[in-house]
């Protein structure tokens, strides 16, 4: 019976990461639907039959092309499929058929989501982020791990602090630094996981951000363009699935430093 689930929540996630596929690439364009028209080819504009819309196992037996004009699929699609797929297992194996259980799902794909529109166009939609901290904030009720209190203040601090680097940053160079869409993922971050997960949170994403940044800059300058919110999602959710092993390591390191 356990595997069974584990294999449902694999399938059931890959389902959802084709959707997220479509909320990639329509969402920021104001002028499409997530919802309409259906699944087709964006070069030749073929509509896709069910059995082309199989999360990955289409574009393996399609060899990464659409099957009417030969054009070739982006390798984007299956890998959010998969990703997806094994978020939405790990969740289930972290914590079992519980009430928190679709609310971390929804943010598990909204991260997902906010991650490839970031990387594509350097935004974080207004339409994921703020309802995002409405629906944490209502998970704070039915999650034995965050309070309403400690996620009321994960919004506060969460928006707050990046807000202030945000400002701080641009009265000092007179630049335009990180975006405000970055405080207010920030606050979605808080809104799910509680205030506590803020300061790691930040020094992940800060520390991951720069080893990727550097030889960007490198290649393409000083004014290259780095977004910074995936590498705030990748670690919200490292610390849903291993808060326990980074609180272990950081009172490590307190005990031996101390």
């Amino acid at each position: 019976m356990e595997m069974l689930l584990l294999f449902y929540s694999f399938i059931f996630g890959a389902l959802v990461g084709s959707f997220l596929n479509v909320v990639i690439l329509r969402l920021p364009d104001e002028e499409q639907s997530v919802v309409f028209p259906a699944s087709h080819c964006p070069k030749c504009n073929t509509k896709l039959r069910w059995y082309e819309n199989i999360p990955i196992f289409s574009y393996l037996a399609l060899r990464g092309k659409c099957r009417t004009c030969k054009a070739p699929i982006s390798l984007q699609y299956p890998i959010v499929e998969l990703c997806m797929a094994l978020l939405s297992l790990a969740l289930y194996h972290r914590f079992g058929i519980a009430p928190i259980l679709p609310f971390y799902f929804l943010f598990l794909a909204a991260l997902l989501a906010i991650i490839f529109i970031d990387i594509h166009l350097q935004i974080i939609p207004d339409k994921i982020s703020l309802p995002g901290i409405l629906i944490g904030f209502i998970s704070s009720f039915f999650n034995p791990l965050v309070s309403w209190q400690e996620s009321g203040l994960g919004i506060l601090l969460g928006g707050g602090i990046l807000y202030a680097v945000a400002y701080g940053y641009a009265l000092l160079t007179n630049e335009e630094g990180m975006g405000l869409g970055d405080g207010k993922l920030l606050a979605m971050i808080g809104a799910f996981l509680g205030y506590q997960c803020l300061l790691y949170v930040i020094f992940f994403s800060s520390l991951t951000g720069t080893i990727v940044s550097i030889p960007i800059v490198f290649q393409k300058g000083r004014k290259a363009k780095i977004p910074f919110g995936p590498f705030l999602a990748l670690g919200a959710m490292s610390w849903l699935f291993f808060q326990q092993n980074i609180l272990s390591v950081w009172l490590w390191y307190v005990a031996v430093s101390g």
